[in-house]
């Protein structure tokens, strides 16, 4: 329940505000009939899932059931809040019978989930679901409550009152501003967010300058200025994100980089906004094989290695601009679908509108011949990969600062290629402080002790991996490597292979096309 004062200080914001919304905004207001052939598609088919999984009753959107652990399959109360905003968005821009009214009720649910405990590292973020548990005592971050909803939630909610205040309640609007304000509050006193952890990082800076200009703080406009220079002045070392290729966070950070570039309180911050865009869309076109339908690696941080089995937010940027049987992007006709949630997230999208130059389009529609890919990230880091027609593979010198546990999401050493019948991959997932390089030759690796890789191909066998040679169907990996031993072990579909104490390692990769 709203306090007097609380509700006194909505008024106060909503005339300060939306009066001069105007001066600042540059508004799209996009329908359905304005979209893009393939925005409109991608756009239908993620509406089509959010309609069939909303939660009459908590008003959200429920789980699909391959997202959730064993446990939490007959939960109906497992419902998304994240999620949710994202479809009251897509609400809001279809606009038909009903979908106004179902997007007050999503966002009236949404801002209920926001936690006001001021002196709590998570003050400010969201619950992820309404039967999430209070965080409490001794609470570890991302176990128990997850930081970075604030600028998931809160850059949504800048959105729709950017393009569809006349969509929503007037009640809502007030309440709308003061949730901004308050994660963006929570943000600065946790002190948690490096520039340097480039998805969130992004939406941040839209965020925090949002609050400035639209929640009436101009006390925080230094703060959100000096901000916005480090996370530039970081990209400008190298034109290139810390958090380096991730088919799904470079999505997100395109997402944000639309956010400066559509929405950006100045004209230096709409600038930047669209350089930094440009390029990232060029070194992910850099990477990408147009007949493979993938990006290469090496990954900063990855939830799978076949884009055409999962949905990555990339993919889907993808797909608002190349037909189905072009996009780097899973077929959403055989349920279940790895990864997606993240289709819940073609609204945000699709509303911002893809803007790719001419030169990285012509990478992403047909495949631009043989290249080599070598990049500096950030000191002692560089990426590196070989291009080929049917095969890419990547790796990542590292200056020997970064290793690979069982749960991370930074692979460093990754192979594609076409397989009889699918992509076949490698994916490096455990290994100790690593250089790898990856160049038309092979790989080339350094790293003292264990190394691990899971391997995918059709019809895959452990018998076909030894120790100095893999034979895949349509691709042999020839090892040469100091290591003491090794083993194989098939599980189910992927065969997983692990040399013990070496130092060295070289891949060279000789295609069968059987």
């Amino acid at each position: 329940m709203t306090s007097p004062r609380r509700a006194g200080l909505f008024l106060v914001l909503t005339a300060a505000v939306f009066s001069n919304l105007s001066a600042w905004a540059a508004p799209r207001h996009p329908d359905v009939k304005s979209l893009g052939k393939n925005s409109r598609e991608i756009f239908l088919t993620s509406m089509q899932w959010a309609d069939k999984y909303y939660n009459p009753q908590a008003k959200l959107i429920a789980s699909p059931p391959s997202l959730l652990n064993a446990e939490f399959r007959d939960l109906p109360s497992h419902t998304m809040v994240r999620e949710s905003s994202w479809y009251a968005l897509g609400l809001l821009l279809r606009d038909g019978k009903g979908d106004r009214e179902r997007a007050a009720d999503i966002l009236r649910v949404v801002l209920d989930q926001q936690y006001h405990e001021p002196g709590k590292v998570w003050d400010g973020t969201f619950r992820r679901t309404p039967a999430e548990p209070e965080p409490g005592a001794g609470a570890v971050m991302w176990r128990a409550y997850d930081p970075n909803w604030r600028e998931f939630v809160g850059t949504t909610l800048a959105i729709i009152l950017l393009e569809y205040p006349d969509r929503i309640p007037a009640e809502l609007k007030p309440r709308m501003i003061q949730a901004i304000d308050d994660a963006v509050a929570g943000e600065m006193k946790q002190g948690r967010l490096a520039p340097t952890y480039t998805n969130p990082a992004l939406m941040y800076g839209f965020l925090w300058m949002f609050a400035v200009e639209r929640g009436n703080k101009p006390q925080w406009k230094t703060q959100a200025q000096q901000w916005q220079d480090t996370v530039y002045g970081l990209y400008k070392q190298h034109d290139a994100f810390f958090e380096y290729n991730s088919p799904t966070y470079a999505g997100v950070d395109l997402f944000a980089l639309a956010l400066w570039r559509d929405y950006g309180f100045t004209s230096d911050m709409r600038a930047r906004g669209a350089e930094m865009e440009g390029g990232l869309w060029r070194a992910t076109a850099d990477l990408y094989n147009a007949n493979l339908r993938n990006i290469s690696g090496p990954y900063d941080r990855s939830y799978g290695m076949d884009m055409q089995k999962y949905v990555s937010v990339t993919g889907l940027w993808l797909r608002t601009v190349l037909d189905a049987d072009k996009a780097p992007l899973t077929s959403f006709d055989d349920p279940p679908v790895d990864h997606v949630d993240d289709l819940f997230f073609t609204p945000p999208i699709v509303v911002l509108d893809t803007h790719i130059p001419a030169d990285a389009m012509n990478s992403f529609r047909s495949f631009q011949g043989e290249h080599q890919v070598r990049r500096p990230i950030a000191d002692q880091r560089i990426a590196t990969a070989w291009i080929g027609k049917e095969l890419i593979y990547g790796g990542e010198i590292t200056g020997h600062t970064k290793d690979v546990d069982a749960h991370s999401q930074f692979h460093p050493v990754t192979v594609q290629w076409q397989a009889p019948g699918s992509i076949g991959w490698i994916q490096l997932t455990r290994c100790p402080m690593i250089d790898a390089e990856a160049t038309k030759s092979g790989i080339a690796i350094s790293a003292s002790g264990d190394v691990s890789y899971r391997i995918f191909a059709p019809n895959l066998s452990s018998d076909s991996t030894k120790a100095g040679q893999w034979v895949l169907p349509g691709l042999v990996v020839h090892v040469d490597t100091d290591a003491n031993n090794f083993t194989a072990q098939q599980h189910g579909q992927f065969v997983d292979v692990t040399y013990t104490a070496m130092t060295k390692m070289n891949l060279t990769f000789t295609q069968t096309g059987k």
